[in-house]
């Protein structure tokens, strides 16, 4: 049987609240790799993160797999919230330090019910690792690629190939939409070897999503532009985690991309450092 030796995740929402994503890709140790996808039509990026290492570790505690358990994901919440946050909530009764109960609980304690499954499983911790966004990691990408598609009701094709000695994710792992399989590009350290036995899926269109959420989007999207447009006409400076929020991504996604590049109708330049925080300046380029 072959073995996982990787996992990735990653979750996206557009508009946060709004629709999302999530994707999971598991590398194996004979170069194949294996998808899985999913969305929520009302959710948060948080949400969307944590379902993705759900499925993962619900995937990866069904192959019965004994060595580690090594999930790669570009969330600090996560990180954060799995290895050291979460211990203190359940002491309090699942409250914060500020006594207000912990967000996404729910999720949590799935989380961390399989944490410990997979430990017991393993004899070892889960290595939950972090990994820079939009970096260039291809196992990253792949997933950021997957869940973006499935927040804007427009998964990419997936492919499907025989997995006999391969379980699959239990029904847990499928909240809130069923999940699909499929391989993908392996990471920069595994060869690239032919897929056998695929099967092309083709996914609905953007027609199931709720006329209302769709339209909720997109009036998300134009104050979105409209609050750029008023940065860039007024010469405001932004700080990066500003321009995440701005951009409904992480805020080193900001960073990685480097100190000038082109977002939409503007471009984004590096201004200077103010104690830990970068400044930015928009200016747009196709005219008023």
């Amino acid at each position: 049987m072959s073995r996982i030796t990787n996992l990735y995740t990653d979750g996206a929402c557009s508009g946060n609240p709004g629709p999302g994503g999530w994707g999971t890709v598991a590398y194996f140790d004979d170069g194949s790799c294996h998808e899985l996808g999913g969305r929520d039509g009302a959710t948060t990026n948080n949400r969307m993160e944590m379902q993705a290492a759900i499925s993962a570790l619900q995937f990866f505690a069904g192959t019965s797999q004994s060595t580690q358990c090594i999930l790669y994901t570009d969330s600090e919440y996560l990180i954060k919230g799995i290895t050291q946050w979460v211990k203190g909530w359940k002491k309090k009764g699942w409250k914060t330090a500020a006594g207000k109960p912990v967000l996404n609980q729910d999720l949590w304690e799935t989380l961390e019910a399989l944490d410990r499954q997979v430990q017991s499983q393993t004899k070892v911790p889960v290595s939950w690792q972090h990994v820079r966004g939009h970096s260039g990691n291809v196992g990253n990408e792949r997933c950021d690629t997957i869940a973006r598609g499935f927040s804007s009701g427009q998964p990419p094709q997936l492919r499907q190939h025989s997995t006999m000695e391969i379980a699959k994710p239990a029904p847990a792992a499928q909240r809130p939409s069923e999940p699909v399989v499929a391989p993908v590009p392996p990471s920069p350290d595994v060869q690239i070897v032919p897929m056998l036995e695929e099967q092309t899926i083709h996914l609905e269109s953007t027609e199931h999503i709720p006329r209302e959420v769709r339209v909720a989007h997109l009036h998300h999207l134009i104050d979105t532009l409209r609050i750029t447009d008023e940065i860039a006409k007024h010469g405001y400076l932004i700080a990066s985690s500003e321009l995440a929020d701005l951009m409904d991504i992480n805020a080193s996604a900001v960073t990685s991309r480097g100190d000038r590049w082109a977002w939409r109708n503007w471009i984004v330049s590096r201004v200077r450092r103010e104690g830990n925080q970068i400044l930015w300046q928009l200016e747009r380029v196709d005219g008023e």
